[in-house]
């Protein structure tokens, strides 16, 4: 009993440090954590969350992607050693004026996060209709071995703002 209890603390105390990183990690150019809700409950270890996030384009200003992920609870969760899921949903709105900062490709990735220790990782990736003027914004997890087909689109019809017209994504496809 006194050996288990021992390993229960060294596990839990190597947790804390690990979740006491995560603010910093975050504050480096990650996504901003909007909220988070409990799914369900587990006793001695963090709860499987949905959490919201918010992501700048890097390259548009004035859009931003939101996107709802799953995060897995328990043991594995805690030592972030947990595979969560491909299911990520996501909204990208038009919050100011819209301007471009560089020419980018059809497809260019603008966040990435993993989603497991090793082998998936969500992409969130731009395109441009230029027919219509809309940016189009897909979020899917991919993996080393075998994709996912678990995806979500959103499009944003670049709008005037404060009297500015907007300007046209199709001069800045490559």
């Amino acid at each position: 009993m006194g050996l288990r209890m021992k390993n229960i603390r060294i596990g839990a105390a190597a947790a804390l440090a690990f979740l006491g990183m995560a603010p910093a990690l975050a504050a480096d150019g990650g996504p901003d954590l909007i909220f988070k809700q409990s799914t369900d409950f587990k006793l001695l270890t963090p709860n499987d969350k949905l959490a919201t996030y918010a992501v700048d384009d890097p390259i548009v200003d004035g859009i931003a992607c939101y996107f709802t992920a799953h995060e897995k609870g328990g043991v594995s969760g805690m030592l972030g050693l947990a595979e969560n899921t491909s299911d990520v949903s996501l909204a990208c709105r038009q919050y100011g004026p819209v301007s471009f900062k560089e020419k980018f490709a059809q497809g260019d990735q603008v966040f990435s996060a993993k989603r497991s220790l090793f082998f998936k990782r969500m992409q969130i990736v731009r395109g441009c209709d230029t027919k219509r003027n809309v940016l189009i914004y897909m979020v899917y997890s991919d993996k080393l071995v075998e994709g996912s087909p678990d995806n979500s689109t959103s499009a944003i019809s670049l709008q005037p703002w404060g009297g500015t017209e907007p300007p046209h994504c199709g001069e800045f496809v490559k």
